[in-house]
């Protein structure tokens, strides 16, 4: 079989295996001939009540030499469509492509999935729904400033009146309390649901120190995370550590000061390179996006850390990592930033210079999700990515724009212009950002953002018109 080989020749790894995974056992009548195997991408984007962009990415090619058609299917009487129903041809020359849907009828709902066509038959990857808009749907985001006035300090105070130097990180917790990591101030700083901003832990100064959280202390902290019982996580990419904070007390989760490398291991015997955005799921495992080592890393309870995707040279390749598969194809991404994870325990990846979200299953397989180095148009170096309690993510780009995933999977952007940078509250794209680097949401369905060079927490609220 032909199998789709690495990012530096615009091709990616596979493995028939994935045949069973996303699209059943493929194989022609010919026993002999294998199928190639695809992906649909997630999310349709670019709705209107008549177009639409979809696309899909070729992971292995099978038996044949080469792909001789693709495209995307869809239809609005059939859950499975096929080449039968209406579809595009688009290029064969690329391991992926983007289709534009076209002549689709308002508030309709259509049923989507790319096809490849070899000498060995017709594959297909998995179907997607969405429904078109109807002529008067809308989505009315109001951006508003919640806390910070621009200039770049160190006030502790209520709202506009409080000062922020580049904050990297947001969280919330189940009280609408949100925790900021500033961190040109090397702290991090919480906000009532007032915008009371207070000191939560640091003493201001550059270095690594734990113990009592006002005496704590942080080297440019960036990655937050809270979880159900209101522990708070921490990336220090400075120090190349994660900590934990409880009870007014900042310990070592995992990591050792000092030292960068990607060795699995047990709390201070675990290393990291610039680990930066970070989760936390239901059980309480951190995930963390290992930046400079290229892997996504989980850490339990008790400490231990593992790599659940990624290997240390950066590239684009779907796959599983070196502990699930000895013979490869291993999982490649390329300065991962951030991290979700949804309620079923899948991992999610802002892969930012692969221009992707990236998706790792249970069992720890890395696929397509949004975009890829050849799809760059859908998230442009997406720097994170959160889920709601709902089930839709947002997403900041560092092109200024913030998009939503919608639970009807429907790719968006709710604010900003790409490549408009500066100040502005406003709707829409009225509103501006400068170099925004985090997200977060509260209980009631608010999306906060970590707004770096503006030195402010903004915060979006959607009135969606269906």
């Amino acid at each position: 079989m032909k199998k789709i080989y690495s990012l530096k020749s615009f091709l990616l790894m596979g493995l028939l295996a994935l045949t069973l995974i996303e699209n059943g056992c493929k194989k022609s009548s010919d026993d002999s001939k294998v199928l190639p195997v695809i992906f649909t991408m997630s999310a349709i984007a670019n709705v209107t009540s008549t177009t639409a962009q979809s696309g899909g990415e070729i992971y292995d090619y099978g038996t044949a030499a080469s792909i001789t058609s693709d495209g995307v299917c869809w239809s609005s009487s059939s859950q499975t469509p096929t080449t039968s129903d209406s579809h595009t041809s688009d290029t064969t020359t690329t391991y992926s492509y983007t289709s534009n849907l076209t002549g689709l009828t308002a508030g309709t709902t259509y049923y989507v999935r790319a096809y490849a066509i070899s000498s060995a038959g017709t594959s297909y990857g998995s179907v997607v729904k969405f429904t078109t808009p109807t002529a008067n749907a809308s989505t009315i985001a109001t951006v508003t400033t919640f806390a910070g006035n621009g200039t770049a300090g160190f006030v502790n105070s209520t709202g506009t009146n409080a000062q922020f130097d580049h904050p990297q990180g947001i969280a919330a917790d189940a009280q609408g309390n949100l925790y900021v990591a500033d961190a040109y101030n090397h702290v991090i700083r919480k906000i009532t649901p007032a915008g009371v901003v207070s000191t939560f832990a640091g003493d201001g100064n550059l270095g690594y120190a734990t113990g009592a959280a006002a005496t704590a202390e942080f080297y440019n902290p960036q990655g937050l995370a809270v979880d159900a019982s209101g522990t708070v996580y921490v990336s220090d990419p400075g120090n190349n550590v994660i900590y934990k904070i409880a009870n007014g007390v900042v310990s070592l989760l995992a990591g050792k000061a000092g030292y960068s490398g990607a060795t699995a291991g047990t709390g201070n015997t675990a290393l990291f390179n610039s680990p930066q955005g970070i989760t936390v799921d239901g059980s309480g495992n951190v995930y963390v996006a290992d930046r400079n080592n290229n892997r996504i890393r989980k850490i339990t309870t008790a400490g231990v850390v593992t790599t659940i995707s990624g290997i240390t040279p950066n590239g684009y390749i779907e796959g599983y990592t070196t502990t699930e598969s000895t013979t490869g194809p291993y999982a490649e991404l390329n300065s991962p930033s951030s991290v979700a994870v949804d309620a079923s325990g899948v991992v999610y990846v802002a892969d930012y210079d692969n221009h992707a979200i990236r998706k790792i299953s249970t069992d720890h397989f890395t696929s397509q999700f949004i975009g890829n180095p050849i799809q760059k148009t859908f998230v442009t170096r997406p720097v994170d990515i959160k889920q709601d309690a709902s089930g839709n993510f947002f997403i900041v780009n560092s092109n200024g724009t913030i998009q939503e995933v919608t639970t009807g999977n429907i790719l968006k952007t709710i604010a900003g212009t790409a490549d408009v940078y500066g100040f502005a509250d406003g709707t829409n794209t009225g509103a501006k950002f400068n170099s925004p680097y985090a997200v977060t949401t509260d209980a009631s369905g608010n999306i906060y953002i970590a707004d770096q060079l503006n030195n402010r927490i903004r915060k979006i609220t959607l009135k969606v018109t269906p």
